[in-house]
């Protein structure tokens, strides 16, 4: 197990700036097996209130034509995910999910890497599926990798996963699917975001799974902005994939 990181929170934020911050930061997801087209239309009704937006909505491919509607003109992202949640090892099926959820209208693709590949040392296997995705993505379309850090676990593993990403080329590094029993971590994080560090920080980060309050998603923007700077710390570079965290920065906006 890596060790556990303790930080303070940001203290260059009052809890309102800092609520309303993560707010924009917020990729606001859906990911449920029995989701449906109104489902999905009542979380992109969420995504913008006069408190500001979030910076995405991330659903299954079946729902990115549905997303896409509910949430046109308002600038929010859309976002879908490839090869999720088994992270399996066919080049061709990624390639295949990418092109449809990007034909469908994401603007955003958040891939699961073949994390077993590259625990058995297999790294070429789990490279050719990040190689695939990129290039059915080009240039316009933002990839996220999906380490799955959690089920990685070691130090080596999370930073060779890492590694591969940025080599790869990838727009983020992003520590989980949220379907496991160890997802978003800080110690992980750590790991991610020192490997996106000594690259010159390009790549972005992305903590997803488990991350509940303003208090926990505080925590990873410290850690950022520690390594990188607070000027790294925007949608750009940095998102955290949630859906309960909304109902805490609201609590915070109003009050």
């Amino acid at each position: 197990m890596l060790a556990q990181i303790q930080l303070e929170l940001p203290m260059s934020h009052d809890r309102m700036t800092l609520a309303r911050s993560l707010l924009g930061l917020l990729d606001l997801t859906s990911l449920g097996e029995d989701d449906s087209p109104a489902r999905i239309e009542a979380l992109c009704a969420r995504a913008a209130s006069p408190q500001g937006k979030v910076a995405a909505v991330c659903v299954y491919p079946e729902h990115v034509t549905t997303a896409r509607r509910s949430l046109a003109g308002s600038g929010i992202q859309v976002a879908s995910v490839v090869n999720f949640p088994d992270g399996g090892e066919d080049p061709g099926r990624i390639e295949r999910e990418t092109r449809r959820a990007i034909a469908a209208g994401a603007g955003e693709i958040d891939m699961v890497l073949a994390w077993r590949a590259l625990q058995r040392g297999d790294t070429a296997s789990a490279r050719a599926g990040v190689d695939a995705c990129r290039a059915a993505c080009g240039s316009g379309i933002v990839l996220k990798l999906i380490l799955e850090t959690g089920e990685l676990r070691a130090p080596d593993l999370i930073r060779a996963g890492a590694e591969l990403g940025l080599d790869a080329g990838v727009d983020f590094l992003k520590t989980s699917t949220g379907k496991v029993p160890i997802n978003a971590t800080l110690d992980a994080a750590a790991i991610l975001l020192d490997a996106i560090a000594a690259r010159g920080g390009s790549c972005g980060f992305k903590a997803a799974g488990g991350v509940r309050s303003v208090d926990e998603a505080a925590a990873y923007v410290a850690l950022a902005e520690r390594r990188l700077g607070t000027d790294w710390v925007t949608p750009a570079h940095f998102r955290i994939g949630a859906s309960a965290l909304l109902d805490a920065i609201w609590s915070e906006l109003e009050g």
